[in-house]
């Protein structure tokens, strides 16, 4: 008997009591008892986010949709925007806002590097027309952290949106972007949200809702969306069984209590930093988030086979970094003993690509000594 775990960044494991309800028969959209649904799931997420603000939407996209949506619906053609580019997704932004005309200065880091908030701080100071900061929190493809909380403070008294793609940090730490000084937030199902792909959401601030208008669109409008939403039905078919497991995703991550969230998250993100540096890896960021590692490894694809051949299926490098990393997630329905499975079968994983032995138990006590220390 074989059992595959996924230390993936997205899929992520699901819990048993959310596969429950996404494999209850499906209900439609367009009656009371969706909608009776519908509306607690947005009471959670208010919880969540800890504001009792109504803007926000649902999409059925993955959290690239809500990316585009961001860029659609809250700048207009020419307009210049400051874009974070320090790994795969920092250059998505780019490319999306580029694609719909807007001047992009672009403040590009070597992957692995999180922004520098004196020299972002400088370049608004040189572009005071800049009408949005973009970046990600957690950068998937590094592992790298982006300080959201200072760039909030440094756009707080600037007429620049900041927008965050929250996509592997929304459910990981404890954002309250109405308090940080978030403008945009965006967020993706698959991640530590615990369902599977196809749901969006995107919150943003009162100040953003000034601008809301943007450009022209038809599926991703927000003023459409959120005026239907606010009702409690969708303007276009909804992603039901996703909407039924994002209830209770939402209740698992506030009985937690989302301060227990991030705090769990980065007990698992210490311990297994400390178990493969036992090991004798380097991480790639110097300011790692807590939602993925990322391991440095010229073996890598080696190990991620050997792996997966003990069930814990990782992801690899992307682009330039391919075959040169291999990343385990922390998101999704993993505690502590799965993560110790994770140390275990790489430990395995170096005894068939090495052909040593001596290295056996190191990781695994390293993390369990980080584990017993709180």
């Amino acid at each position: 008997m074989r059992k595959e775990r996924l230390f993936t960044p997205g899929p992520v494991q699901i819990p048993d009591r959310v596969l429950k309800v996404l494999g209850e028969q499906i209900i439609h959209h367009r009656t009371p008892e969706f909608k009776e649904i519908f509306l607690y799931t947005r009471e959670l997420f208010k919880r969540v986010v800890d504001s009792p603000s109504e803007n926000f939407v649902y999409f059925a996209s993955s959290g690239t949709g809500a990316m585009e949506a961001a860029v659609i619906n809250f700048f207009k053609p020419g307009e210049k925007v400051v874009v974070v580019n320090a790994g795969k997704f920092g250059e998505r932004w780019g490319q999306i806002a580029r694609t719909y005309g807007l001047e992009v200065v672009e403040l590009k880091y070597e992957w692995g590097k999180s922004v520098d908030i004196d020299q972002l701080e400088d370049t608004l100071n040189k572009n005071p027309d800049a009408k949005g900061v973009l970046f990600q929190i957690s950068e998937t493809s590094t592992g790298a952290y982006h300080d959201y909380k200072a760039i909030g403070r440094i756009c707080k008294d600037r007429d620049t949106l900041v927008v965050a793609d929250a996509i592997t940090a929304l459910g990981v730490y404890n954002i309250k972007p109405q308090e940080e000084g978030v403008d945009i937030l965006i967020g993706g199902s698959q991640k530590a949200l615990m369902l599977p792909p196809g749901l969006s959401v995107i919150w943003f601030s009162e100040r953003a809702a000034e601008r809301l208008g943007g450009m022209p669109k038809y599926y991703f409008d927000v003023a459409k969306e959120i005026k239907k939403q606010r009702e409690g039905t969708t303007a276009y078919t909804p992603a039901v069984s996703l909407i039924l497991g994002l209830r209770e995703s939402l209740e698992m991550l506030l009985e937690e209590g989302m301060e227990n969230v991030e705090k769990r998250h980065r007990l698992m993100s210490e311990a297994t930093r400390r178990a493969v540096e036992a090991l004798g890896f380097e991480v790639l960021p110097e300011n790692p988030a807590i939602s993925v590692i990322a391991v440095l490894s010229d073996e890598a694809e080696a190990l991620r086979k050997a792996m997966l051949k003990r069930g814990i299926r990782t992801a690899g490098g992307q682009d330039h970094l391919k075959g040169k990393l291999f990343r385990i997630s922390h998101m999704g329905y993993l505690d502590a003993l799965d993560h110790l499975s994770a140390i275990g079968a790489l430990e395995l994983a170096m005894v068939e690509v090495y052909g040593k032995t001596d290295h056996l138990g190191v990781g695994v006590k390293a993390f369990q000594e980080r584990i017993l220390g709180g």
